[in-house]
């Protein structure tokens, strides 16, 4: 992990920043180095890949309490593991002890140890699809491709070969773990221990399935047509109930989690629910107001830009926005006006132009009026 670099660094954000500063930052790293915007850039497709790790971190409150206190080691997934070794409690098994203080006071075995045949609830898996801006914003139909754990089809999950069944295990009598007798400076005490024979399974099997190799359970490609949320935003996830890996012994099967990435749109930008475009005017329609075609999610709409339309001016398309994805509703539309300076003028268009501002006065320009009206003030 020391090779890893700051998550904060990655986004270009500081440790301060709020959750609204660090998913601005997300957006513009994620449209700097999208895999769609960079195609065969394998160094872009590396750095998005450091980008929406980091953003997985800083999003989330508990997995950044963590990143902020211990570092990459809180957030990585065997932290906590053997925290103690190093500090002279090598080689001692913390589990006897609980079995030592258990056969002191009447205590059964540690629930590690329960029976190798009680149900167990399979895990939980994770899959990623891409979909466009429009399809996140409306919902879509995508198809899906995961990988879960299964019973092998061969032997129905016992591991043994067609014709033969396993066996319980001698040494533990079926139940996964075995007793041993310790002598320590208490006297010898008795501690419960997985059972090395068969794994901790309490079955022995003696001619395994040739499909599975024995262990009764194979890895299975899915792919499925879902229906992705109306609303949902980049790298959000929903899930499937009962669609992970199954479980064991009759237990429950695991959940599957699909994580959506939607590719960046060339004019719109997301605000919650509320979508932003900028509209280039001309001079002359701005000035004379126009009628212009504005892009939406929904389609093309006419609007009137009004006479004196001023650059950075904000125009709304109510209920034009994204669906709520928790509940009904749409955002906004919301349309920025910037004034487009035309460039490769002719002699005689700059002959016009300068005819048409030497016809002009103060009262045609309301900012720069106030402007002058201050520096003459500051200087008084």
């Amino acid at each position: 992990m020391a090779d890893k670099r700051d998550y904060y660094e990655v986004l270009g954000v500081d440790k301060n920043a709020t959750e609204d500063q660090i998913k601005k930052a997300y957006r513009q790293k994620a449209k700097q180095y999208h895999p769609d915007l960079n195609p065969g850039d394998k160094t872009a497709e590396a750095k998005m890949k450091e980008v929406n790790e980091a953003y997985e971190v800083l999003s989330d409150a508990d997995k950044k309490a963590k990143y902020d206190q211990f570092g990459h080691a809180g957030v990585d997934p065997n932290f906590g593991a053997g925290g103690f070794n190093g500090g002279g409690f090598s080689g001692f098994d913390f589990g006897d002890l609980g079995d030592i203080f258990g056969s002191f006071f009447g205590g059964g075995a540690s629930s590690r140890y329960s029976s190798a045949n009680a149900p167990r609830r399979g895990g939980d898996i994770e899959a990623s699809v891409t979909v466009s801006f429009e399809e996140a914003a409306k919902g879509c139909k995508k198809e899906v491709t995961y990988h879960r754990i299964e019973n092998c089809p061969e032997c129905g999950g016992s591991g043994a070969a067609k014709g033969t069944t396993a066996r319980s295990c001698p040494d533990c009598g079926g139940s996964g773990h075995v007793r041993v007798q310790q002598r320590t400076p208490l006297g010898v005490m008795t501690t419960q221990r997985v059972c090395s024979r068969c794994s901790g399974k309490g079955k022995i099997v003696d001619t395994p399935c040739s499909v599975c190799s024995g262990k009764g359970k194979v890895r299975k490609k899915h792919v499925e047509m879902m229906d992705i949320p109306a609303g949902i935003d980049d790298r959000q996830a929903f899930s499937k109930r009962g669609m992970g890996d199954i479980g064991t012994n009759g237990g429950s099967n695991g959940d599957l989690h699909v994580v959506v990435n939607v590719r960046p749109h060339p004019l719109f930008e997301r605000d919650g629910f509320d979508v932003w475009c900028e509209i280039p005017l001309t001079y002359t329609q701005a000035a004379l107001g126009a009628e212009i075609t504005v892009p939406t999610l929904d389609g093309k709409v006419s609007y009137r830009v009004h006479e004196g339309t001023q650059p950075g001016d904000v125009f709304k398309f109510t209920g034009k926005g994204i669906q709520n994805i928790n509940g009904r509703g749409r955002g906004n539309h919301y349309v920025r006006v910037t004034i487009e300076v035309p460039k490769g003028l002719t002699d005689k268009q700059k002959s016009i132009l300068r005819e048409f501002d030497s016809s002009m006065s103060e009262k045609n320009y309301q900012k720069r009026k106030g402007f002058f009206d201050k520096i003459k003030d500051s200087f008084k």
